[in-house]
């Protein structure tokens, strides 16, 4: 049997229809009530003079009429503006103030937190005994280095590149220790730099010409190289006129810092090792690294220090490496090795 409903479903639309109609009206005619209503209450007559501008908007402006307003406005304008600062930076001459005499001549090669003597106090391992160890408070000098004695201003460059005065570093160990390897010669009151280096005898340009061989260094995409354990740094000398900017670092050696000759040819240097601390760079700065037989060892320690030249380079970048165990096929004899012992370290390195 059917089911009985309470009436027609197209009644129950017309009136819901009708209703909603309504609801809009009455919304609407409050809307233009309340409109109406608003615009009267602000209904106010046109003002007929400006005295009565001023009143309504709370101008006090006395007896005082427009132009003498103006008047007293420009005179205020031309007073004249101080310009003159009023604080000031206030120096203390009081008898408090140190002054520092300078140092005695025997420390004129001193560098601060890179002193053989504490360093070998250190452990050998990881080359811990080059990286800085900076003196305790209470052994602090406090006093001013001195130039060393006769000391020259430097050449400019680019002859700063070949020629430093030997005044300014007065060490002939390199230019007898290296002179198979045309690192630096000594020529009268000047040091010369041949351009050579350990795996570069001919000369750091012949040897970049080499490289750009492999790795495009005239292309642009290489601003920024860092030449670890670099010697002299004419690797990084002979760069600059490629519009290649190479920081170089090496460890300070018993008898002189061989970052110093590269200071004195005005090529970026420091004083530094991979050891067991971090390089003082930030990650991705460099777009190639380059070691020339910098004796690190690349195979020990799982690897570290292939990280840490990975952490220094940025994505796409380019490592050179050069010397032991690299062609070790070839010059095996001349590094007094077995083969053995070369191919092993190679391996090692082409498994990190």
């Amino acid at each position: 049997m059917a089911k009985d409903h309470s009436g027609s479903p197209k009644l129950y639309q017309v009136e819901s229809k009708r209703k909603r109609l309504t609801w809009i009206l009455g919304v609407g005619g409050l809307c233009i009530l309340f409109y109406v209503l608003g615009a009267w209450q602000n209904a106010r007559p046109t003002p007929s003079s400006q005295s009565e501008v001023y009143t309504r908007v709370g101008c006090d402006v006395g007896s005082q009429n427009p132009l003498d307003i103006s008047t007293s406005r420009i005179s205020s304008l031309s007073v004249p503006i101080d310009f003159e600062s009023h604080h000031q930076l206030v120096v203390n001459n009081s008898k408090s103030s140190e002054n520092f005499s300078p140092c005695d001549m025997s420390y004129s090669e001193y560098t601060p937190c890179q002193e053989p003597q504490r360093g070998r106090k250190f452990d050998r391992n990881m080359l811990k005994y080059r990286e800085r160890h900076c003196p305790k408070k209470e052994e602090l000098i406090r006093c001013l280095i001195p130039a060393p004695p006769n000391y020259k201003i430097p050449f400019k460059w680019p002859q700063s590149r070949d020629y430093a005065w030997f005044s300014n570093i007065p060490h002939k160990e390199l230019s007898i220790e290296k002179a198979v390897q045309n690192w630096v010669q000594v020529e009268g009151d000047r040091l010369r730099f041949p351009g050579g280096g350990t795996m570069f005898p001919h000369g750091a340009d012949a040897y970049i010409d080499d490289i750009s061989e492999l790795v495009p260094l005239t292309s642009g995409n290489i601003r920024t190289a860092i030449d670890t354990g670099c010697g002299v740094a004419s690797w990084g000398a002979y760069l600059l006129k490629r519009d290649i900017i190479a920081m170089s670092f090496a460890p300070r050696d018993t008898h002189e810092a061989q970052v110093w000759f590269a200071l004195e040819r005005g090529v970026p240097a420091m004083i530094g090792v991979m050891g067991s601390q971090r390089l003082p760079y930030p990650s991705r700065a460099f777009d190639m690294a380059h070691c020339s037989r910098c004796l690190i060892p690349w195979n020990k320690y799982d690897g570290l220090y292939l990280i840490e030249v990975d952490r220094v380079l940025r994505p796409g970048g380019y490592w050179i490496l050069s010397g032991p165990p690299i062609r070790w096929k070839t010059y095996w004899r001349g590094w007094e090795r077995t083969q053995e012992d070369l191919k092993q370290e190679q391996d090692a390195i082409e498994d990190n």
